[in-house]
């Protein structure tokens, strides 16, 4: 499928198309039948990978339709900017995303998305309309929010609760964007309809079928993420915010690693049908990348990790800490090779050398797991390593190996003002890395803030490894009268906010809660490069 410019005659022509879509004027009853045979957008429409001139749009249909899609500076698309078309078709279970280039900078834009049914071309859907803002040419203050882990443990869109209303929080702060830490969905967590809360009230799940259990089609993959888009609250912060996300283990299944054979995974028990981790993987990046507002990178067509610009105040680099692992085994590993790879060595040199060319004042590491947190691959008998830190407190062994190559890099190469965001472990915290205090200590001192869920069960908190010289600075995680898998009536659902200041540089982090509460902030004043 490719997309298309259009002329000012086609943009003419598919005005004109709206206001049949829309029912203006008597023609309209000419052109179409009843609503409901028009093309449906299905589950609302997306936005993302934001930069000073261009952004990717989503949507899906309920039928073979082409989707166009106008592009103007005000809402009233009174004077319409540009337009591009593109058909939705079975093979992309109607879902659909195509780029939209050549807009201004710094500014609000808006885009507006129909369906024409292919099968008869007039027959025309209602539209919908979204916004974002794309990244200015100017120092213009910034401000996003991350957070990560949506619809886990059991917790989904339970409607009398308010459903997922921790995005309705998130969009109350207006952002320029928002970075999702990954996992998106939970693939191998199946809903049922009501669980028992410790107070004896009901949590009532919407399910649907492919929700009912773990999923191991293309249509179940693609069937969890629907789920989600099912939510008022996603829906309307997705129409007015757009997402940088990524991927972490549950878009799979629970601490996969590739060419993981099924099932050795002692705490899940889960029988999938599949003999190892790879087939369910490949069918889970294609729902991924058809379901999610991310750029398609040609060279790699099923790639995650990637650069976004910002304007000249900010970098974001999205990390992929999945897709190119070694095993989630003892991580003993003393020499460098690929049991102990976690980026992966193409990775990590894609990253030492994006930041090495950044010129923007912040570069945020956007990462799906945190660096000195321990996180065991397999919880109930605290065995194996599934993100970075080994556990031990001592020089780099394992995964941290590359950690300890990428953080001295940094120091070597003069790379200025980095900061990692990231979710994975359930809870929010602040952590600050201090040399002076790390068993390996080859690196400028950093900060690293942990944020999520954003509607899933909450845990913690974990221990930290000091490879790397960790200081907790702040933790909000369940009390341990509490226990764990708390539900997001407990109060517990986390993100971050950061607002960088335009004249000053200024970075200010707030870690807040679903009822907008700013737990903790702190300001980081950037280092001249």
């Amino acid at each position: 499928m490719t997309n298309s410019r259009l002329n000012r005659r086609r943009l003419l022509t598919t005005a004109g198309a709206t206001a049949i879509a829309t029912g203006f004027g008597g023609i309209a009853r000419t052109y179409l039948s009843h609503a409901a045979d028009r093309p449906v957008i299905t589950h609302g429409i997306q936005s993302g990978d934001v930069s000073a001139d261009s952004a990717m749009v989503w949507a899906r249909a309920d039928r073979p339709s082409r989707m166009t899609v106008e592009v103007a500076t005000t809402e009233s698309f009174k004077s319409i900017h540009s337009g591009v078309y593109i058909d939705a078709l079975p093979e992309s279970d109607f879902a659909v995303k195509t780029l939209l280039e050549g807009l201004p900078s710094g500014q609000d834009i808006f885009y507006r998305i129909r369906f024409a049914d292919l099968s008869s071309p007039t027959t025309v859907g209602e539209p919908m309309i979204g916004r974002f803002r794309t990244a200015p040419a100017d120092r213009r203050s910034v401000s996003f929010v991350w957070s990560g882990d949506t619809a886990g443990q059991g917790w989904g869109i339970d409607e009398a609760r308010g459903g997922m209303r921790a995005y309705a929080t998130m969009l109350k702060s207006r952002p320029d964007f928002f970075i999702h830490n990954g996992d998106t969905i939970y693939a191998d967590g199946p809903l049922a309809a009501e669980v028992k809360l410790p107070d004896g009230t009901l949590w009532k799940n919407i399910v649907t079928e492919e929700k009912s259990k773990p999923a191991e089609t293309l249509a179940e993959f693609r069937g969890n993420f629907q789920y989600n888009l099912i939510d008022k609250n996603v829906r309307a912060f997705n129409a007015e915010v757009p997402m940088l996300v990524q991927w972490d283990d549950h878009e799979v299944y629970n601490n996969w690693w590739p060419g993981e054979p099924l099932p050795i995974n002692e705490h899940r028990n889960t029988k999938y049908k599949s003999s190892n981790a790879l087939l369910l993987a490949a069918r889970a990046s294609r729902a991924f990348h058809e379901y999610m507002p991310l750029r398609v990178t040609p060279a790699e067509a099923g790639r995650v990790y990637r650069k976004i610009s910002y304007g000249p105040l900010l970098d974001v680099f999205m990390l992929d800490m999945r897709s190119y692992r070694g095993p989630n085994g003892e991580g003993k590993e003393e020499g460098y090779g690929p049991a102990a790879y976690f980026l992966g060595p193409q990775q990590l040199a894609w990253l030492k050398r994006e930041l090495l060319n950044s010129r923007a004042t912040w570069k945020v590491i956007a990462a799906d797991m945190p660096l000195g947190l321990v996180v065991y691959y397999d919880g109930a008998k605290k065995w194996g390593v599934e993100a970075v830190a080994q556990g031990d407190s001592g020089p780099p062994r394992g995964r941290e190996l590359e950690i300890a190559d990428l953080l001295s890099f940094i120091k070597r190469a003069g790379v200025r003002n980095t900061v990692w965001l990231t979710a994975d472990v359930h809870y929010t915290a602040a952590h600050y890395y201090d040399p002076n205090k790390a068993a390996f200590q080859d690196f400028e001192p950093f900060w690293e803030f942990v944020s999520g869920p954003i509607h899933a069960g909450t845990f913690g908190p974990n221990d930290l490894d000091n490879t790397f010289g960790p200081q907790l600075v702040y933790v909000k995680a369940p009390a341990k009268e509490q226990g764990q898998n708390l539900s997001p009536a407990a109060g517990l659902q986390f993100f971050g906010h950061v607002a960088i200041d335009g004249a000053t540089g200024v970075m200010t982090v707030t870690l807040k809660d679903a009822d907008d509460r700013a737990l903790w902030s702190t300001k980081l004043e950037p280092k001249p490069a």
